[in-house]
């Protein structure tokens, strides 16, 4: 056993810290709301939609919960698997949750067009970059040694949470961006997000197959709900690679089947469109019908007319 755990596992221990990040946070989308807004969004227009203030309140919860007491101490000091559910908070539930919260106006104040931070945002969220970013982090940040000094030392803790939340909204960007020209299209977010998938699998499998406990900060004697070291670690993996991988697969079919849905509708108008359709009015009666007319209305059609059409014709 290499270290030694508070046998009171359930003691209260208050991050001001995070209370403070919380508070920033609640602080600055008030001002954005009732101070920036109002001056930045031509009248008439909402500052934030309804739907954009469900997300943040739902990513700020989250991340509230994510960091604080009980679930932070809980997973710093007695289970990795607790610190894997933490680490999936933190990087696929709340990063898409802040963006999406984002209105594109206030995007496009921070994400300026002649700004360093407009520049470095536009490179760094390029599907390739964000992703070599992300999983790179993610493989550093499960190494045995960033590990176990990471528990041992506070501040490079919250380094690298800090770390890989923001190569998470990296990562994210090209998916639910408030900028529309930095998403990929919807095929191309699918298949970022699939590979997103795959790498992380592979140290959730090794923590999976391993027989012995890899990180020493996680192997004393103090055992949460009597769950071993070994068990523990196994846990992790399963959660890491089961279920990362079907939150992200759950991502990739919802957005499949709304882009599906959305090229279903511009491809096959209604009937009721085609028929008032002055292209689509071959003959008023009034004439024979001509080759020209017939050709013209086939020229428009692009594809098959419905039977309830050709009954109005």
């Amino acid at each position: 056993m290499g270290f030694a755990a508070d046998t009171d596992i359930w003691r209260y221990q208050p991050h001001p810290e995070v209370w403070l990040i919380i508070a920033v946070i609640i602080g600055f989308g008030y001002w954005v709301i009732h101070v920036l807004g109002p001056k930045a969004v031509p009248d008439g227009e909402p500052v934030v939609t309804r739907h954009q203030k469900i997300y943040f309140v739902a990513a700020v919860g989250l991340l509230w919960v994510s960091s604080d007491w009980p679930l932070h101490d809980i997973s710093e000091e007695y289970l990795y698997g607790a610190h894997m559910i933490q680490h999936m908070l933190i990087t696929l539930v709340v990063p898409p949750l802040f963006l999406l919260a984002v209105p594109e106006w206030l995007a496009r104040l921070i994400v300026s067009t002649d700004g360093t931070s407009g520049v470095w945002v536009r490179r760094l969220t390029r599907p390739v970059v964000a992703a070599v970013l992300f999983n790179v982090l993610i493989v550093v940040t499960h190494l045995k040694p960033v590990v176990n000094f990471s528990i041992e030392n506070g501040v490079f803790h919250y380094v690298v949470h800090l770390s890989v939340f923001s190569a998470a909204l990296l990562m994210w960007m090209p998916v639910v961006s408030p900028l529309p020209e930095l998403r990929a299209s919807p095929p191309g977010q699918m298949i970022f997000l699939f590979l997103n998938s795959v790498l992380p699998t592979v140290p959730g499998a090794f923590l999976t197959v391993a027989d012995n406990p890899l990180y020493r900060v996680y192997n004393h004697d103090v055992r949460l709900w009597g769950i071993s070291a070994v068990a523990d670690q196994q846990a992790a993996g399963l959660i890491m690679k089961l279920g990362g991988g079907f939150y992200i697969w759950a991502w990739i079919a919802f957005l499949f089947f709304r882009w599906a849905n959305r090229d279903d509708s511009t491809l096959r108008p209604g009937d009721a469109d085609i028929v008032h359709d002055p292209a689509f009015v071959i003959n008023n009666g009034e004439s024979d019908l001509t080759f020209e007319e017939v050709q013209t209305a086939f020229d428009h059609a692009g594809e098959p007319i419905t039977e309830s059409v050709k009954r109005n014709l």
